[in-house]
């Protein structure tokens, strides 16, 4: 049994149930008859159309979200939970028909296919663990005869806007324990993802007993259907990730209409390898942290910091490292370690930087060349604090690597950004590595690992540029997706001297 209908995405919409794009409610708006167009990055073939969604579609969900809301808040915990438990075990025995979208539409390789489909598999058994934690307190209260409580109820609808580079676990991440928590969604995936940023995550909850009307996808390109949702006036809560520019302005958007909203934003992550690291160690670290899914994730490394005894060696580790990927079309072959860049506005921006950054002095060891749709594995070093590669997120395969003489300086380098993410630290002990990692403005670190981490159980984000704090994971998403509200009770009323 096939437990995705790939057929039925081409002439459907997904607005709290299946139905036909040409017949449904809301038709007859400028966005009906349009499509979005899936391409395989990697070839620029066409994998399939799916219909674009406009304003109409966007109040239609709304609408319906919000009468099913109310009674999927009402349910018994259990039986939301096993909504999520049974999506988790469909997505184990189901595998095979998700992976191959993560290479096509996704241009990851298998590898990366593999392992966004286990996060997901994470992020269903945390929604449903959710379920299980302590739900509010009993206060203590000044007034006899009177309890005094409070709990987490959900904030009602739900706003979730995915990005393109890892679309699945970016998605499900919001999507999951929201709704778990008696919350609906209306989801909108990036353009240039959503099958994996949506259509995927729709078939499996379907069939994993999610009731109608409360998963809702307005799919659509630019940010017209994304400002549409964080301007409604019924959305109660939005979960963005993207870059840094969007969020500001998906965070003003928000705060006008008192909205509290999520942001998981860019980074320029800093990998501190310091005096007394394993090189090879290191380098091996530095390397995956770099080029993994072509350096197309939040947590990649942006800065290579070598001490500089160490720094000739572990650059010739990473050259070494990169020369010996296999950069290609990963579901034509699948020893293919490197694929291509997702859409051609992010292989421009690589190669700029790239470009400007050799020119202000730098020294390319390896690569620094598109092959459109590809960007070959690239090594730079010598870069300064004052290169545009230093400063600015290239989302890119590119290792840029900078020496420090201290860990003082160390430090400084690391913290001389407008983001605030996560870093990795090598050092000969943990001792010396949490030394560093104390020292470091971030909001998350990883001693003697490289930065790119994640576990639906932790407390997952950054700061200032590169968002609003850790809000996905674990406790957290019962922080972000609930609210609290205090409950007063007494057995018989009570009269006041008025």
């Amino acid at each position: 049994m096939t437990l995705l209908d790939t057929d039925r995405w081409t002439d459907h919409r997904y607005l709290g149930t299946w139905e036909a794009a040409a017949g449904m409610v809301g038709s007859g708006g400028e966005s009906d008859g349009e499509r979005i167009t899936v391409t395989e990055p990697a070839t620029g073939d066409t994998l399939l159309e799916i219909p674009r969604s406009g304003e109409d579609h966007l109040d239609t969900a709304i609408e319906r979200a919000r009468d099913a809301q109310r009674e999927w808040a009402a349910r018994p915990f259990h039986e939301r939970a096993e909504v999520f438990a049974r999506a988790a075990t469909l997505l184990q025995e189901h595998a095979d028909e998700f992976r191959p979208w993560f290479v096509r539409e996704c241009g990851g390789v298998w590898a990366k296919a593999d392992f966004e489909v286990e996060l997901v598999k994470g992020e269903l058994s945390n929604a449903a663990a959710l379920l299980h934690q302590p739900n509010g307190h009993l206060l203590p209260t000044t007034q006899p005869g009177r309890r005094s409580q409070v709990r987490r109820v959900p904030r009602g609808i739900v706003g979730v806007i995915s990005p393109w580079n890892f679309p699945g676990v970016l998605t499900m991440r919001s999507v999951a324990p929201a709704l778990a928590l008696g919350n609906a969604v209306v989801l909108k995936p990036a353009s240039d993802t959503p099958v994996t940023g949506a259509m995927l995550w729709v078939d499996l909850l379907t069939a994993a007993g999610l009731p109608d009307g409360l998963l809702h996808v307005v799919a659509g390109s630019g940010s017209e259907i994304g400002n549409a949702i964080v301007e409604h006036p019924d959305v109660d809560m939005v979960s963005f990730t993207g870059s840094t520019d969007v969020g500001r302005s998906i965070g003003e958007k928000a705060g006008a209409n008192l909205i509290p909203v999520a942001l998981e934003l860019g980074g320029d992550n800093a990998f501190i390898v310091l005096d007394d690291a394993d090189v090879e160690v290191a380098a091996s670290a530095g390397a995956f942290g770099s080029f993994f899914h072509q350096g197309h994730i939040c947590m990649a490394i942006g800065r290579h910091l070598v001490h500089e005894s160490l720094a000739v060696r572990y650059v010739d580790l990473l050259v070494e490292k990169a020369e010996a990927l296999k950069v290609g079309n990963a579901f034509e072959d699948e020893t293919v370690t490197l694929g291509p860049i997702t859409n051609t506005a992010q292989l421009d921006t690589i190669d700029e930087l790239v470009r400007d950054t050799l020119d202000a002095g730098a020294r390319l060891r390896t690569g620094g060349r598109r092959d459109d749709p590809f960007y070959l594995p690239t090594v730079i070093d010598r870069v300064r604090p004052e290169h545009r590669l230093f400063r600015e997120e290239h989302f890119g395969p590119v290792a840029v690597v900078t020496t420090f003489t201290d860990d003082d300086e160390a430090v400084a380098l690391a913290n001389d950004t407008e983001y605030r993410f996560v870093a990795g630290i090598h050092g000969g002990t943990l001792t010396h590595a949490r030394s560093v990692g104390d020292r470091l403005d971030v909001g998350m670190v990883h001693l003697n690992d490289q930065p790119v981490n994640d576990e639906a159980v932790a407390p997952f984000g950054g700061n200032r540029a590169s968002g609003n704090g850790g809000r996905f994971g674990g406790f957290a998403d019962l922080e972000e997706f609930t609210e609290w509200q205090w409950i007063t009770e007494r057995d018989t009323p009570t009269s006041y001297p008025m």
